[in-house]
């Protein structure tokens, strides 16, 4: 009976779970990539010669490369290498900027990113650093290009990685930076995701649990790459000339806080030759938008021209005064991201649900392997019947509802129909998790008086699931409102 019941309600709790998850899905958009990861791919420009060529890496790579210039140039042109902004790195990403600045008379350089060593998982800024650097030098080596004016253009997680090699690279002459971030990692990701959350009119637990929750795990458990880099550092060694772009509809990097941190590590650096723009009507990527979510296919006005004016007057000797101009829109600050305490371990964080599972599936699977093997089922509580059912299924539906936004959430997030700032199923899974912690403690007034020692263990395994599910659904905000 108490296996019926724990399986009704199962039933039940898979089936609303799944209406709730299949209108989700019906209304969201097709999967897309993070906006990280984006780039522009344009059609070849006949006015702009290109040249195949090949980077070798400090550590035995070597990595493709295009040379970009345009056909009837002078020689000794000044030079720019382009660096990746995060996920797989073609270079035909940066097409389009690549023809803009070369069409300007700017010789440009962009290289197939590194797959040794770099994943979604593993990545190391000082290595891509040296791969800048290695460009750099072979772009410096090319008759086309004067090797005394020859910079850096780094793009999103290249406004790391950039400054990294200029710093190392003091044959480096001017950096500029696109849409580069002035905080750490994890504190610019998890300020993304809530900035998406914020904009789908989610409220709630589940902004932490879908955008900041996760990446701690992840961080403790060392799969966050580089969460804790400090650009400052690097930033408060460059004394070259500086260009910092952002857009000032930048819904990834936090336009505002970057730039102020970019002005104070160039000023403590002493730097008299920083230029720091932001672009009405654009997004991360400097194209176009209406809101920072959405993206045009064209640069959006002044940006190439800003660029290229900039680079032209550095090497043609006329250095900047240093400057600040434009207005960002961040909508909230970031946060600060402490370390991970214990609790979010890889040991606590695989272990708990692993202990949740065994408990709860295995409340009635013990029932059943008893019952085909002809032994008596020892009779438990209904509340043992409805823990096991409730906890099972918040634990699975959990798990699958965030891997859901995290797989969904491309430019924006689509939580699927809500109630008052909250998805219905978010909050089908925090009922249940509210059913499964009253009945825990309804069963665990019962248990000792379960007929045999093989019924008390049985139920004391369900017990320690119970115990276990209180802190666990607490720290995944189910029972937080």
């Amino acid at each position: 009976m108490e296996l019926r019941r724990g399986l009704v309600t199962l039933g039940a709790g898979a089936a609303l779970l799944g209406a709730l998850l299949g209108t989700a899905a019906w209304t969201a958009p097709p999967a897309v990539a993070r906006i990280a990861e984006e780039g522009t791919r344009a059609t070849a420009d006949p006015a702009v010669r290109e040249i195949e060529l090949s980077v070798p890496t400090s550590d035995g790579l070597v990595l493709p490369a295009t040379l970009r210039v345009l056909a009837d140039a002078r020689p000794k042109l000044p030079g720019m290498v382009l660096v990746h902004g995060a996920g797989p790195g073609p270079r035909e990403k940066y097409r389009a900027e690549a023809e803009a600045l070369a069409r300007a008379g700017i010789a440009t350089l962009a290289y197939d990113k590194r797959t040794a060593g770099y994943s979604l998982l593993e990545r190391s800024y000082s290595r891509l650093a040296d791969d800048a650097i290695a460009a750099a030098d072979l772009l410096r080596g090319r008759p086309e290009v004067d090797p005394d004016k020859v910079g850096l253009w780094g793009f999103s997680e290249g406004g790391w990685v950039a400054p990294l090699a200029a710093a190392r690279a003091p044959d480096t002459a001017f950096l500029v930076v696109v849409g580069a971030n002035g905080v750490a990692p994890l504190r610019q990701q998890t300020w993304a995701d809530t900035i998406k959350m914020d904009h789908a009119g989610v409220t709630g637990s589940l902004v932490d649990a879908h955008a900041r929750t996760p990446y701690r795990v992840l961080t403790a458990m060392g799969l966050f790459p580089e969460p804790f880099f400090d650009p400052a550092p690097a930033l408060r060694s460059l004394t070259l000339p500086v260009l910092g772009v952002w857009g000032a509809q930048d819904r990834l990097t936090p336009p505002v806080e970057s730039v102020t941190a970019y002005r104070a590590a160039l000023d403590g650096a002493g730097n008299r030759h920083y230029t720091l723009r932001t672009v009405e009507g654009a997004e991360h990527l400097l194209r176009t938008t209406t809101d920072g979510f959405d993206k045009g296919s064209a640069f959006a006005p002044g940006y190439v021209d800003l660029v290229t004016g900039w680079v032209t007057d550095v090497a043609g000797g006329r250095l900047p005064a240093t400057s600040v101009a434009g207005v960002g829109e961040q909508p909230r600050p970031t946060a600060a991201v402490p370390p991970p305490a214990w609790y979010e371990s890889a040991w606590v964080q695989l272990g708990a649900p692993a202990v949740l599972v065994l408990g709860f599936a295995g409340f009635g699977l013990t029932a059943t392997w008893r019952r085909l093997r002809g032994r008596p089922v020892v009779r438990s509580s209904w509340p043992a019947g409805v823990l096991a059912g409730a906890g099972l299924t918040t634990v699975a539906g959990t798990f699958a509802y965030l891997g859901y936004l995290q797989a969904t959430a491309g430019r924006t997030v689509t939580p699927g129909p809500m109630l008052a700032g909250r998805p219905l199923v978010w909050l089908a899974l925090q009922v249940l998790a509210v059913v499964a912690v009253i009945a825990a403690i309804m069963a665990s007034a019962r248990w000792r008086a379960t007929a045999n020692s093989a019924g008390r263990t049985r139920a004391a395994l369900l017990m320690a699931a119970g115990a276990v599910f209180v802190p666990w659904a607490t720290f995944w905000g189910l029972l937080v409102p």
